[in-house]
């Protein structure tokens, strides 16, 4: 039985290590081919979109930090709601009910950071 587990993973293991063999062709192609300019213009940091002249020392606006909050937040809640959408019929009532319970108190965070006007964009 753990034989036919273990030759159930094979696959995935196939293509985890096929990927990584890609991903460093890929990086070693462009390495070898890209072109190899540098110049003034490429040291520059560019950092999200805006220019860094004279701004070293300053700090973030919160905004970028609540934005980055919310976005973790409810990326989170994907991750756990999708085992929940696959075996849903397999979970029964306690299934949904747990999942109810969560998307309710995101729900409710979303309405306090609706209230507190942390999506607003000023």
């Amino acid at each position: 039985m753990s034989m036919s587990i273990a030759s159930g993973y094979l696959p995935i293991l196939i293509m985890i290590v096929l990927g990584i063999i890609l991903a460093g062709v890929f990086c070693c192609i462009g390495l070898f081919l890209g072109p190899k300019l540098r110049g003034e213009v490429k040291e520059i940091p560019f950092e999200s979109g805006f220019l860094r002249d004279g701004m070293e020392g300053q700090r973030y606006d919160v905004k970028f930090y609540m934005t980055a909050l919310v976005f973790l937040i409810f990326d989170v809640e994907v991750v756990f709601l999708y085992p929940w959408a696959v075996q849903i019929r397999e979970l029964g009532w306690f299934g949904f009910t747990a999942s109810s319970v969560f998307l309710g108190i995101l729900i409710l965070g979303l309405a306090y950071d609706w209230k507190k006007r942390a999506l607003e964009w000023e």
